[in-house]
């Protein structure tokens, strides 16, 4: 009997089991619930743990209670100034009324929300970036645009029962055509200002080799000046000394100007003189000269011994007399055998001893040179 019991009651118990198993259903911490019966909400749950339906007739819909993302596709977008952009956009959302998001997508769930959400965000996005030019839109500091477009996107999607917590430009780029015509302007741009800092580089150092030309001459032409001024008056100088050594001895003044006529005129390159030999340009090859430029001395007067020492004393010295012991000077004589210097009665000038020891001249210094004017 007892065993009998024990048949008859297994089965309820089994369907018992799964009534109850049918009536609960857990809700995470992660998710939202609701309860539908015959499609129609019954029952809101928010917070997590167990909860009871009624078996075979409500139904449970969990949705993501978490913070959601949608990327959304680049999308070009024209600021106020025409300038065409390429702008991709982050969006996160999240389910604040669960009953007004099941009215909203229906059984789409999630995957249908995000493809309701992408079109709001994307309006919201034209419109904001479309009333400010590109330069706010390609700033560093993005920040009150991307607010407004939260801000317009959370108005928009407030009837799909969400929320917009932010929204984030990833990327706000030029088209590419764009992109290459940029970069080609902004290269010639560095071109065209490097050029002009050629141009004004070579400018300065135009000026500053001009400076420096000038420089160059205005020294040079000093140092010219003053060589040819210490040159003439070294050449005068020699011509002094030439002259007053060829007037103390003229035969040797004929003797150098005949072996220099000789050095120029007589050379080894098949030179030929059709001339007689008995002329005086041969007078030095002929006879050296020797017995003309050293003139045979005269003997001097024999001395007389004076009379007494007392008068020698009283005796008045005549200039130009020979004193006891000197020897009398050799007469000077020309080529031709007459007197010259003093034997001609001619008194000599004496060489100056500025001539005889020219002074030594300063270095010259070259004046400084002009600084270059500044640019």
């Amino acid at each position: 009997m007892n065993r009998a019991i024990s048949l008859l009651a297994l089965p309820f118990l089994v369907v018992v089991a799964v009534l109850v198993i049918a009536a609960l259903y857990i809700v995470d911490v992660r998710e939202k619930a609701l309860v539908l019966r015959f499609g129609e909400v019954v029952e809101v749950r928010e917070e997590p743990g167990l909860g009871i339906k009624v078996p075979f007739l409500d139904n449970v819909v969990k949705y993501d209670a978490r913070i959601l993302g949608l990327p959304t596709p680049p999308m070009e977008v024209t600021p106020l100034d025409d300038r065409r952009l390429v702008v991709d956009a982050f969006a996160r959302w999240q389910i604040t009324d669960v009953v007004q998001f099941r009215r909203a997508v229906g059984s789409g769930g999630i995957e249908f929300a995000q493809r309701r959400l992408e079109p709001i965000v994307t309006n919201a996005i034209r419109q904001v970036l479309g009333s400010v030019p590109s330069t706010t839109v390609l700033s560093d500091d993005r920040t009150p645009l991307m607010n407004r477009i939260r801000d317009l996107a959370r108005d928009d999607a407030r009837d799909l029962g969400i929320r917009v917590i932010d929204v984030r430009l990833t990327r706000t780029d030029l088209p590419e055509q764009n992109l290459t015509a940029t970069y080609a302007r902004m290269r010639a741009e560095r071109e065209r200002e490097a050029a002009d800092e050629i141009a004004r580089g070579g400018e300065a150092a135009q000026r500053v080799r001009a400076a420096a030309d000038r420089t160059v001459v205005e020294l040079t032409s000093e140092a010219r000046k003053r060589a040819e001024v210490v040159r003439g008056e070294a050449d005068a100088r020699r011509n002094a000394i030439y002259a007053d050594a060829f007037g103390r001895d003229p035969e040797f003044f004929a003797f150098t100007r005949s072996m220099t006529s000789y050095e120029r005129a007589l050379k080894g390159e098949n030179s030929s003189l059709v001339i007689q030999p008995q002329g005086e340009f041969f007078d030095y090859l002929r006879n050296d000269g020797a017995d003309r430029a050293n003139p045979v001395p005269v003997p001097p007067p024999a001395a007389t011994e004076p009379e007494s020492e007392s008068e020698s004393e009283d005796e008045p010295q005549t200039e130009g007399a020979l004193q006891p012991g000197e020897t009398p000077a050799p007469a000077e004589t020309d080529r031709t055998g007459q007197p010259l210097g003093s034997s001609a009665g001619v008194t000599l000038t004496p060489l100056p001893e500025s001539l005889a020891s020219p002074p030594q001249e300063e270095p010259v210094v070259p004046p400084a040179a002009t600084p270059a004017p500044a640019d």
